[in-house]
């Protein structure tokens, strides 16, 4: 099979979510450990999270409309823009030295409603630079780029953390939007626009293609609460890694072990086809709960680092045999929608985990909202196998053998 990278646009696209990539890698460390370091509050953390989380969970479905109206490629590289500025903004912020809390907020809320209409062209960009038979491959080396990135992150982080500071982590992720930018102005992108009709009968007709198939609704289900663990984890790890498991080195460890476990799962989507894979990568994605559980307990820190990677090879699996399923059972014109409803559901539990788990955790201790947590990603991810369709649904059939005038072209 021809690699995806033989495609002029797939390579630029490519490229460029590379770039864009490294940058995002080194920021959640640099900003977690900045914040703590500006504020000592778990809760000034959860509120600049926050910050960013509910513009992006509110304005998805439209940027799922936006993005199917229009040429996913300019969508994308607007959003870039805006978010380079908003890095820029965090970075400066960061530099000066006395960091504001209400204006870290602020740069995140706008950083997080551009990445609203971002994340729904993620699909939508490999769908029309790709043809159906390479897709899986296309995706994976999306996800290897994005997980390897993942793991040079927190070690970068850590470097500019200690050296020069956290506000050149996010000087850096600013250049890498700009980058990416540019490479998307090179390329071109297939698009098949949606029929024009009003807003709320787009939105509509994009909830209804999810609802109609019970593996997709039920999968985002069991997905939205694992993000919620993960808002937990993300809110109370960090404390709960420097004042019981040994200090700041070992929650940037679990970062760094967490992204070489997701680029492992990576590797493993581009070469495995199971007959089942919805329902294996649901199972897989359990695996979550042993780190939560062992964190509550204080367990020894090796083994909390190993649990994590466990967890997030089968995140790094998940990823990109998902999105290969998704882009061959719904049709061209609607993907950008099913796929901000697929992040909407998946991330709607995420500033709930945010908000509750400091308060949780000041009125029982760290131990219970992680325990709670690692028990409802057990009973939700593998309770998905007692769906019909999550059992059924297997990969999309083969596709013919494409013309060469629907090769992309670059421009």
């Amino acid at each position: 099979m021809t690699s995806p990278l033989r495609l002029p646009a797939f390579r630029l696209l490519f490229l460029g979510r590379t770039v864009s990539a490294v940058g995002d890698a080194v920021v959640p460390t640099a900003l977690a450990l900045a914040v703590l370091r500006a504020s000592g509050s778990t809760a000034a953390l959860a509120v600049v999270l926050g910050c960013a989380m509910l513009p992006r969970l509110l304005l998805l479905p439209l940027g799922g409309v936006v993005a199917d109206r229009f040429d996913a490629r300019r969508v994308a590289l607007v959003t870039d823009l805006v978010r380079c500025a908003a890095q820029l903004v965090v970075g400066a912020e960061l530099l000066g030295g006395a960091p504001a809390l209400a204006h870290l907020a602020a740069a995140s809320a706008v950083g997080g409603a551009a990445s609203a209409f971002a994340i729904p062209t993620a699909s939508p960009l490999v769908a029309g630079t790709v043809d159906a038979d390479g897709r899986q491959r296309a995706n994976a080396l999306m996800g290897v780029t994005a997980n390897a990135s993942r793991l040079a992150g927190p070690g970068l982080a850590g470097l500019l953390i200690w050296t020069v500071g956290p506000g050149w982590a996010f000087v850096l992720d600013a250049a890498s939007f700009a980058v990416s930018a540019v490479l998307l102005s090179l390329i071109r992108v297939r698009h098949v626009p949606a029929p024009r009709r009003s807003l709320r009968a787009d939105l509509t007709l994009g909830w209804r293609e999810v609802r109609s198939r019970d593996w997709y609704w039920s999968s985002l289900l069991a997905h939205g609460v694992w993000n919620g663990a993960a808002a937990v984890l993300l809110t109370i790890g960090p404390v709960v890694a420097v004042q019981r498991l040994g200090g700041e080195g070992v929650w940037v460890l679990l970062q760094q072990v967490g992204a070489a476990g997701m680029l492992a799962g990576a590797l493993l989507a581009a070469r495995l086809r199971p007959r089942r894979p919805v329902l294996l990568g649901n199972l897989a994605l359990a695996a979550y709960a042993a780190p939560l559980l062992l964190l509550a307990g204080a367990a020894p820190a090796p083994l909390v680092v190993a649990a994590y990677c466990l967890a997030l090879t089968a995140l790094g699996f998940l990823n990109p045999v998902w999105e290969t399923v998704v882009q061959g059972q719904f049709p061209p014109a609607v993907l950008a929608r099913v796929t901000s409803y697929d992040w909407l559901v998946s991330l709607g539990a995420m500033p709930l985990g945010y908000a509750l788990a400091p308060l949780a955790a000041r009125a029982w201790g760290p131990p219970v909202p992680l325990a709670v947590a690692g028990a409802l990603v057990l009973v939700a991810c593998a309770g998905t196998a007692a769906v019909p369709g999550v059992r059924r649904i297997g990969w999309p059939a083969p596709a013919p053998v494409p013309s060469p005038t629907r090769t992309p072209v670059t421009r």
